[in-house]
């Protein structure tokens, strides 16, 4: 990086939107695939079209207590006149006209019988059965492959396996699924004034990286938390190639254009640099580059600004190579209780506090309901309590010079995704 590079700062600065396709441009799915364990299947990525291969359930089953019978049988019955018919043992595999066999909820309805009379509609003399209520044909009864018909397409490639996806794939008779191996995620934090613990005078204790690692965990990759390098550009260097074997590898610190942010100049000299500075706040000094076919996210050092970036571009890219797409944050409606300033041209996510236990308004303007969403007073990209003690985020949009007191917003509960 040139001195005059340094000196000219950011003049241009590229819109959030276009600096994440042009990341995702250069970033290719990296297909491999395995075969995981139900138990072990939440939140993993489905690999291949999922087909049922067997219907559920297999056969028809009572969806009663009661007695299983021929719906013509009980044609004509009521209270002062029943339908009587001759019982038959329980575990009866069939039944005769004129007959009726008793059913439990969920147990096959034998043969021959195409309805079922609950129990509260029967009484039981001896051995014959009185129903005083008439059944149609398939009432009370579920059809064979009522839940999941036999080649039902049930997930298709692409699909994020939640804990129900995992029940009903062991209901048609699968142990395991075809889903995607996690995406590998080298996180390598910089600064020669970074240490673990107990700093002395001009020394920071290491949160990035620790943070950045466990999003990555959460968002379902598999992280490589590695030692802090030096601001050093064959040591930086020297550690970005160490894991170009990840799917993705990301630095936190040194990426903006002070005489120690050394990333940008050292990735544009082992590969190409995409982006660097883009219209966000806090954390405009990001860079976003490739190294022989591996995408480098150089994560601003201030801690917000590391968070932020870090769930705009890192986040949407993990998911990308992992062979989905990021789903939007969840969002909480709220009343903003002070004005959050902004500059026209940058996307600025102000993080707030939530109060409140309403819902929303009542949808005729009516927004008392509303719980208030106070900006934190500690608005600095370098305060990561104001992250850590927030609820979430109101994002300002580009075209907006600022949210003003008292407009609804929607709070983005970034940390509850996945």
């Amino acid at each position: 990086m040139s001195h005059d590079r340094r000196e000219a700062g950011f003049k241009r600065r590229t819109r959030v939107a276009d600096a994440l396709a042009t990341l995702l441009d250069a970033a290719e799915p990296h297909g491999r695939t395995e075969s995981a364990p139900l138990a072990d299947a939440d939140g993993r990525v489905v690999a291949e079209p999922i087909d049922a291969p067997a219907p559920v359930p297999s056969y028809d089953r009572a969806a009663m207590d009661g007695y299983a019978v021929r719906a013509e049988d009980t044609f004509g019955a009521s209270d002062r006149s029943p339908a009587v018919l001759r019982a038959v043992g329980t575990e009866a595999d069939s039944i005769a006209p004129g007959e009726a066999a008793r059913v439990h909820t969920g147990s096959a309805v034998p043969e021959g019988a195409d309805a079922v009379v609950m129990i509260e509609q029967v009484e039981t003399v001896a051995d014959e059965v009185e129903a005083f209520d008439a059944v149609a044909e398939g009432e009370n009864v579920g059809e064979a492959g009522e839940d999941v018909a036999d080649g039902q397409r049930l997930f298709e490639a692409g699909h994020v396996l939640r804990p129900s996806d995992l029940g009903l794939l062991k209901s048609v008779g699968l142990d395991a699924a075809p889903v995607y191996e996690r995406s590998t995620i080298a996180v390598i934090p910089t600064g020669e004034e970074l240490v673990q613990s107990d700093p002395g005078p001009g020394e920071v204790i290491e949160t990035n990286g620790l943070t950045v690692s466990r999003l990555v965990e959460r968002w379902g990759g598999e992280a490589r938390y590695r030692d802090v390098v030096t601001d050093d550009e064959d040591a930086l260097s020297a550690a970005i190639e160490a894991d170009l074997d990840a799917d993705v590898v990301v630095t936190t610190g040194g990426s903006s254009v002070g005489e120690r942010d050394l990333l940008p100049e050292v990735i544009d000299s082992i590969g190409e640099v995409l982006v660097h500075g883009v219209a966000l706040k806090p954390g405009h000094p990001v860079c976003l580059g490739v190294v022989d076919d591996t995408p480098i996210v150089s994560l601003p050092g201030y801690p917000v600004a590391c968070i932020v970036n870090a769930a705009q571009f890192l986040r949407p890219l993990q998911k990308h190579v992992g062979g989905t797409t990021a789903n939007p944050f969840p969002t909480r409606r709220a009343t903003l209780t002070r004005k959050v300033p902004s500059e026209p041209g940058t996307r600025t996510f102000a993080r707030v506090s939530v109060e409140g236990t309403g819902e929303g308004g009542d949808g005729d303007g009516d927004d008392s309901a509303l719980p208030a969403a106070t900006p934190t007073r500690a608005s600095g990209s370098g305060i990561l309590s104001s992250v850590a003690l927030a609820d979430g985020w109101v994002v300002v949009p580009e075209p907006r010079e600022g949210l003003d007191a008292g407009e609804i917003v929607d709070v983005e509960l970034w940390e509850a995704s996945q």
